[in-house]
């Protein structure tokens, strides 16, 4: 599996409501041993979160099923990371 970057930012209609569900993703994803990191930015503009995925294509689709992405509340970009 490789490892991509999901970074988060927060919209001009971001909503508070939608964080216990993007957690709630987030634990998700580790249960299934794909989460590796994460955390918010210390700016509050939004955060990150490192994951295992077989390619882009599924990354892209785990950052599109969090909450935060699906209400509007946050933007999302995906980098495959090459790490060492």
């Amino acid at each position: 599996m490789n490892r991509y970057l999901l970074i988060t930012n927060r919209t001009e209609s971001f909503n508070s409501a939608d964080i216990p569900g993007h957690y709630e993703h987030l634990e998700q994803l580790k249960q299934n041993n794909r989460l590796e990191l994460y955390g918010p930015f210390s700016d509050v503009s939004g955060g990150a979160y490192l994951i295992k995925a077989e390619s882009l294509e599924e990354a892209i689709a785990i950052g599109n099923a969090d909450p935060l992405i699906k209400s509007g509340s946050s933007t999302l970009s995906v980098k495959e990371w090459l790490t060492k």
